[in-house]
């Protein structure tokens, strides 16, 4: 029997420093889909085309995908909480700045440290959460990835009724959140003192050539693009005003949540970790085929969108855990190797998309991310025998230690 069934028991029950750490994640991600509802407003306010208004995404997820090939290096040096704090009080000043802007090339500019805030502290929260938590690693990934669910979910909730007031409003709803978040994890991040075992420079970039690692972190550069295409592109043909396109995307994050936490443990109960894979990217390619061929019916459009959701959720934990359990490596160096290139392709597909609407319509942005997933499937089915470690290491989660050393379980 798999150690998913069992450890996702004992995902609520954890330390105070797990939670601390968790709402950070929370509203980490909800800074990913504040900003979704007001893209339209943007554009329109300050006189923005939609590939210019595109690249607040792609200036945040470059430098983001960049950094983290750093933030393992760093956090080794300083310390867990310390590379969380600092990454925190980066997002709170340039989530200010931002709010703070007369220009759309400024707040490209400043979604870019923005970018190096969330590079710092996402790499290093998912390794912080799955060190910490009771219940094993897959327990660990579980609440991250609620955490993630739940923060992309509220994000654009919250940004379409702060960006109803204005366009500025969003921004500054960040800043007082993550001001929050940063005093949680400053008093509640507590625990033995950290062993700083410093980490080399190359490491993230020498993690790279083991191929199971090498097949996940291209499958995810790919899928990545579909994700972000579904995200960051829809809410110009949706045509809706803030409100209707966060709520929109409201559903969509609740869609993500309920099947990251509850779907994908349920499906890796009985199917490995690559067939399932090779079960939900394809059906997340028809999606997008379904959602460009019905992109001029918003109500279409819609239902696709959250579908997509439905799906994305199942491959975010699933992709996440691959990773966690693909190699002996230190998490923090698998983590972030395996998230700048996985960011990379986030960063690439806004303005790509925005692009061929205006070449091709609005069709074509949705044809393009579907191919890049097909891509990801293909990536997995020919990397399949190096994947052969995350389908063997199913681990007994009456044994939390085997949970933790993961892939050496029986």
């Amino acid at each position: 029997m798999s150690g998913h069934g069992h450890s996702t028991g004992s995902v609520w029950r954890q330390p105070a420093q797990v939670w601390a750490v968790a709402f950070a994640c929370v509203v980490a991600f909800m800074g990913i889909g504040l900003v979704d509802p007001i893209l339209p407003a943007i554009a329109e306010s300050l006189e923005a085309s939609p590939v210019q208004t595109e690249l607040l995404f792609t200036s945040y997820l470059l430098v983001t995908g960049l950094a983290m090939l750093i933030t393992s290096w760093i956090s080794s040096r300083i310390g867990a909480k310390a590379t969380l704090l600092i990454g925190l009080a980066l997002i709170v000043v340039f989530a200010l700045l931002c709010s703070l802007s007369g220009s759309v090339d400024a707040i490209i500019g400043f979604r870019a440290g923005w970018g190096l805030g969330n590079a710092l502290f996402i790499s290093t929260a998912l390794a912080t959460i799955v060190g910490a938590a009771s219940g094993g690693s897959s327990a660990a990934i579980v609440l991250y990835e609620a955490a993630l669910g739940l923060g992309i979910a509220i994000g654009p909730l919250l940004g379409g009724l702060l960006g109803e007031l204005s366009w500025r409003g969003p921004f500054f709803g960040v800043v007082v959140l993550m001001a929050i978040a940063f005093v949680a994890v400053l008093v509640l991040l507590r625990g033995p003192t950290e062993k700083v075992t410093p980490v080399p420079l190359s490491a993230p970039f020498k993690a790279l050539r083991i191929p199971s690692l090498a097949v996940l972190a291209v499958t995810a550069l790919f899928y990545n693009i579909g994700f972000f295409v579904l995200l960051a592109f829809s809410p110009f043909p949706l045509g809706f005003g803030a409100m209707g396109i966060g709520l929109t995307f409201f559903g969509w994050g609740v869609g993500l949540a309920i099947t990251s936490v509850w779907v994908a443990p349920l499906l890796l109960r009985f199917l490995a970790r690559t067939t399932v894979m090779l079960l939900t990217l394809p059906l997340l390619a028809i999606d997008l085929v379904v959602a460009g061929i019905l992109v001029e019916d918003p109500t279409s459009l819609v239902v696709c969108i959250i579908v997509g959701g439905l799906l994305l959720g199942i491959m975010n934990t699933v992709l996440t855990e691959s990773v966690m359990e693909a190699t002996d490596l230190p998490r923090s160096v698998a983590s972030s190797s395996y998230s700048a290139v996985r960011f990379l392709g986030g960063a690439a597909a806004p303005p790509l998309a925005a692009w061929l609407w205006h070449a091709y319509g609005p069709t074509v942005p949705y044809l393009f991310a579907a191919a890049s997933i097909l891509i990801a499937t293909a990536t997995i089915l020919v990397g399949r025998r190096a994947l052969a470690r995350i389908d063997e290491s199913e681990a007994d989660a009456a044994d939390e230690a085997a949970a933790v050393l993961v892939g050496d379980a029986a």
